[in-house]
C-alpha cells in the first residue's frame, strides 16, 4: 500500500484551507455590500388626483441590511424643473458620490430619498388640482418613516435640491421648519427670472413668484424668524449660473434678518458638472446638522 508523503498531505490541506477561506470571503462579500445602493420604489397616494402611486429613488447605506437595529437620518433630495426622481441617481451619480463621501468618514451614514415632482405643469408646490406639497408631507414622509429604519424627527431630517428643487427645498423648510434640521439649496430658482420668460413657462413663473423665497425671508414675522433660525441653511451657486443674482439676493435677505447661513460661490454654471460636486459640501453639511446638539 502506498502512503502519501507528508509534503503531499500538507499541500492538500493548505489548498483545502485556502479554498475554504476564499469561499468564506466570497460569502461575506456577497452578504455585505461594498457600498450603498440605490433602488427605485413606489409610494401609494390618495391625495394626488388621477394616480395611485408615485415613483421615488432611495439610497440605503451599506450597513443598512446587516445592522437591523440601527436607525438612520434622512435627506430628501429634490430634482430640478423638467426633471424626475431618477436625475440625482443617474445624472448625478448619487450612489457613487454618497458612498465615497460616507465611506471617507466626512459624512455620516444616511438614507437619501429622491421624490418625483414631475407632472405636466406642476412642480413641488401645491397647485390647482395637484397638491404636491401635501403629498410630500402627508404621504411621502410618513411612508418613508414607516417603511425604513429612519430616525423620524426634525433633528435627523434634512431637505436639499437643485434649481426648482433648490427653491422647493427652501419653501418646504420655511413652510414646515418643525420638520427639518437643515436645508441645502444649489442653483436655487427662487424668484421670477426674465431670461426664462416664455408663454409655455408662464405657469411656472407665476408659481415661483407666488412662493418667492426672497420675499419669504424679507417678510417673515418674529415667530417665523425664530423658527427659521432652528434650521441650518446652505446656499450654493455657481458664478456663471443664471440664478446667481437671485441667490445673492436670498443670502442678503437672510443676512438682514440675522438668519445664520453658509454661502458658497464656486466656478460653474447651471449644469450637472456643478451639481454633482455639490455632494462634497451637501452631505458633510447635513451630517453636521444631524449631529448638532
Amino acid at each position: 500500500m502506498n502512503c502519501p508523503s507528508l509534503f503531499t498531505t500538507n499541500r492538500t490541506m493548505k489548498l483545502s484551507l485556502l479554498a475554504m477561506c476564499l469561499l468564506c470571503s466570497f460569502v461575506i462579500q456577497a452578504q455585505t455590500p461594498r457600498a450603498g445602493r440605490v433602488s427605485n420604489q413606489k409610494v401609494p397616494t390618495s391625495i394626488l388626483p388621477g394616480v395611485t402611486e408615485r415613483d421615488y429613488a432611495v439610497y440605503l447605506p451599506k450597513s443598512y441590511n446587516n445592522s437591523p437595529d440601527k436607525r438612520y437620518p434622512v435627506l430628501y433630495l429634490l430634482h430640478g424643473g423638467g426633471g424626475t426622481y431618477s436625475d440625482w441617481p443617474q445624472k448625478g451619480n448619487l450612489q457613487g458620490f454618497a458612498s465615497e463621501i460616507i465611506d471617507s468618514g466626512i459624512a455620516c451614514e444616511m438614507i437619501i430619498i429622491c421624490p418625483d415632482g414631475k407632472q405636466e405643469n406642476t412642480m413641488w408646490f401645491n397647485m390647482e388640482n395637484w397638491p404636491a406639497a401635501d403629498h410630500f408631507f402627508q404621504e411621502l414622509i410618513p411612508y418613508i418613516d414607516q417603511n425604513y429604519r429612519t430616525i423620524p424627527d426634525k433633528k435627523h431630517r434634512a431637505v436639499a435640491g437643485l434649481s426648482m428643487g433648490g427653491g422647493g427645498s427652501i419653501v418646504y423648510a420655511t413652510s414646515r421648519p418643525d420638520m427639518f434640521s437643515a436645508a441645502y439649496a444649489v442653483s436655487a430658482y427662487v424668484e421670477r427670472l426674465p431670461m426664462v420668460d416664455s408663454p409655455q413657462n408662464e405657469w411656472l413663473q407665476k408659481e415661483v413668484e407666488k412662493h418667492n423665497c426672497i420675499r419669504i425671508m424679507e417678510q417673515a414675522t418674529p415667530e417665523q424668524l425664530d423658527a427659521f433660525k432652528s434650521i441650518s441653511w446652505f446656499i450654493d451657486c455657481g458664478d456663471d449660473d443664471f440664478t446667481f443674482e437671485s441667490n445673492m439676493k436670498l443670502a442678503l435677505a437672510m443676512r438682514k434678518q440675522s438668519i445664520p447661513y453658509q454661502l458658497r460661490i464656486r466656478d460653474g454654471g447651471h449644469t450637472w458638472q456643478y451639481w454633482m460636486t455639490s455632494f462634497y459640501h451637501m452631505l458633510p453639511f447635513v451630517s453636521q446638522a444631524f449631529m448638532r446638539e
